[in-house]
């Protein structure tokens, strides 16, 4: 493990940073400036990790800092998708709900247990990585022009059922570790 001030630290940061400009080009209607800004957040999460094993700078940080990143960009464009009508209200409410149910169920462990190890499950990566897709498809299509555009609704469908299972995975995974700590502690609940 190293310092804070890494490159894939800086990196990760850097994605944070880039969040509220792809909100705001979203906003006033330059979709193009919105996809190369989401492009330049999305190269930074391909290197950020993989410096950090190759030049052995993992840290805590960087582990907390890189999800967070990733679910501030995506729910950021996402929601302006959805609010701006180039992406349906029902997906945004799926990945909304979905993320509270998951961190309301993390907090009511660690508040229990007094200790909390998140380990993102493949479902949920898988969540994360189609919304990534569906997101550059359609800031693709409409900036470049390149003809996605049929492969955004079944993306979106697919996206959708996936963020719904992963979800219930992750209440399932949840309740089960809850139910075996209450066995082991009885009394706690």
């Amino acid at each position: 493990m190293t310092g804070v001030w890494t490159l894939p630290n800086l990196l990760t940061a850097s994605r944070i940073v880039l969040t509220p400009f792809v909100a705001w080009r979203l906003w006033l209607g330059d979709v193009e400036g919105a996809f190369w800004l989401f492009f330049a957040a999305a190269l930074t999460d391909l290197f950020d990790g993989n410096l950090a094993r190759l030049l052995n700078q993992r840290s805590v940080l960087g582990a907390w800092l890189d999800p967070i990143a990733d679910k501030l960009m995506l729910l950021t464009t996402t929601s302006m998708l959805a609010l701006t009508g180039l992406l349906p209200m029902w997906l945004l409410w799926t990945v909304v709900i979905r993320d509270a149910v998951v961190l309301a169920g993390a907090e009511a462990y660690r508040r229990l247990t007094h200790n909390l190890q998140v380990r993102p499950t493949l479902t949920g990566k898988l969540a994360t990585a189609l919304e990534f897709i569906l997101v550059s498809f359609t800031l693709a299509d409409l900036a470049l022009h390149w003809g996605l555009d049929r492969w955004i609704w079944p993306m979106t469908q697919l996206t959708a059922a996936v963020v719904a299972i992963s979800g219930v995975r992750y209440v399932w995974l949840w309740g089960g570790k809850t139910r075996a700590y209450l066995r082991e502690h009885p009394g706690r609940g």
